[in-house]
């Protein structure tokens, strides 16, 4: 049997892949999209905006008593995050799973939201999404990647695992031998 390739490079190149997106995009917007406009796409329902966000996700925390400190939590709480996933996806990314695939995600969002912080001091939103007659607060290509990485952590923590499945064979009563 041939020993499993190691597929953390990979991994890693999601990672960077979601930083150039985010950058790439950030990037566009800030040249093509006026701050505080928008281009409307799907009228109602979606639109390209330019938003500068100097809180956390959705907004959250943005008018802070104190904005330079609120900015340089979050992003010392970005930059441990991106370590922290990072060590772990270096211990679990020999195989391609969902868990490892998530944490790609994470770590290229955290990275991505935690550049924008620190060199520009907030964060450029622009994906601006309308569901009936609620307005989402605007997102960006690095919040996509952290939601979308929770998400599939998510489904992975529900999925029953090879070794769950062989401790409840052993317990059913069909696998005891009848005499």
């Amino acid at each position: 049997m041939s020993p499993l390739r190691d597929r953390r490079g990979w991994l890693l190149g999601l990672s960077l892949l979601i930083i150039a997106l985010d950058r790439y995009t950030k990037h566009w917007v800030s040249h093509h999209i006026e701050l505080g406009s928008d281009i409307v796409l799907i009228p109602h329902v979606f639109a390209l905006s330019h938003f500068l966000n100097p809180g956390a996700a959705f907004s959250m925390f943005s008018n802070s008593a104190d904005p330079n400190r609120t900015r340089w939590i979050l992003t010392t709480f970005s930059i441990v995050a991106a370590i922290v996933v990072f060590v772990i996806l270096l211990r679990i990314g020999r195989r391609v799973t969902l868990a490892a695939v998530a944490l790609a995600l994470v770590l290229g969002g955290a990275i991505g939201n935690a550049w924008d912080r620190i060199a520009y001091g907030t964060v450029i939103d622009f994906l601006e999404v309308h569901i009936v007659h609620y307005r989402w607060p605007d997102f960006n290509v690095a919040d996509s990647a952290i939601v979308i990485g929770g998400i599939l952590l998510l489904l992975d923590s529900l999925r029953p695992r090879k070794q769950d499945q062989k401790q409840d064979q052993k317990k059913s009563p069909a696998s005891v031998p009848k005499p």
